[in-house]
């Protein structure tokens, strides 16, 4: 694993208990309105896809997940617009994948395609 590198993958939801309760509400209720697509891909109603976590844990860098407050804490001056995902550099963060293209990902597979081939610079590893 690079230790110089990471992904930084940034959800557009706040952190804490009644974000999380409002969140899976949402969900239920309304899920065409639902404002994080990453969020709507790699997760269920109350917790990770096991087949989303399973493709973390085979990447070739390190994964940081935060929600939109605490990536907001950390880089107030980016203006990117979330959901989205980062490369970490010591040079600092690019993206990699805009809110729009994972807005435009059908399925887990589409967004793991993506992540091969604009974050990690890779072709998909067919064994996935």
């Amino acid at each position: 694993m690079r230790t110089a590198h990471q992904l930084l993958f940034v959800y557009n939801a706040d952190s804490g208990a009644f974000n999380v309760l409002a969140d899976i509400g949402h969900k239920i209720l309304s899920p065409d309105t639902y404002s994080c697509a990453l969020c709507a891909i790699t997760h269920g109603i109350f917790r990770e896809k096991a087949q989303w976590r399973s493709f973390v844990d085979s990447l070739p860098l390190k994964c940081i997940f935060l929600h939109r407050d605490e990536f907001l804490r950390q880089h107030p001056r980016c203006q990117e617009p979330l959901p989205a995902v980062f490369l970490q550099t010591a040079d600092g963060l690019t993206s990699c994948l805009s809110a729009d293209t994972l807005r435009s990902c059908r399925n887990l597979q589409d967004l793991q395609r993506l992540i091969y081939t604009h974050c990690i610079n890779e072709p998909e590893d067919s064994s996935q």
